[in-house]
């Protein structure tokens, strides 16, 4: 048994989620509202507050499947209530953020600044100037945003120039040895 997929999802209060024909899950909550279709060979079953995923039989598709369908909705459930939110940091001379509407602009050591604009559902705020927050209902929208963002100017191993996650561990390496 999956130790993940047999857990129950509990739904808090002032959260709905509604099961259509093919396992087409909607999520309503005080954040907004997410939906997505799941893997229809899985049955969700929801009762008192809980919601439950069962599989068919013991394959190994349905083993991994499992897991996974129990996670997205708990995500979705999560992402309806509490929301998720990515930090950035960006690290270098001259590297920083600016943020003008729904525009975010890098200034990232190269000949020209880069603009990107917020997904709809996401919205990225600018702390200071080194300091990037993205916030969302989506938690795979928020984490696909911030690794767009990331892959600009990702942190090199020498100095940490770049831009990386606030808890991200960069390994430094030595530098080029000098001759003896």
């Amino acid at each position: 048994m999956s130790r993940i997929g047999k857990l129950p999802v509990i739904i808090p209060t002032g959260v709905t989620v509604t099961i259509a024909v093919g396992n087409e899950v909607t999520v309503k909550g005080p954040k907004g509202t997410l939906s997505r279709k799941l893997s229809p060979d899985m049955t969700i079953a929801q009762e008192e507050g809980k919601l439950t995923v069962t599989r068919p039989n013991d394959l190994k598709r349905f083993k991994a499947l499992h897991g996974l369908t129990r996670t997205l909705i708990n995500n979705m459930v999560v992402g309806v209530t509490e929301g998720y939110i990515k930090r950035l940091e960006i690290n270098g001379t001259g590297y920083r953020a600016a943020k003008a509407g729904n525009k975010l602009t890098l200034n990232l050591g190269y000949s020209h600044p880069i603009e990107m604009t917020d997904p709809e559902g996401i919205e990225s705020t600018v702390d200071g100037t080194t300091k990037i927050a993205i916030s969302g209902i989506d938690k795979e929208k928020v984490g696909q945003y911030a690794a767009n963002i990331r892959e600009k100017r990702p942190p090199e191993p020498y100095k940490g120039k770049g831009i990386k996650y606030e808890n991200e561990y960069i390994r430094r390496k030595a530098g080029k040895a000098g001759k003896k």
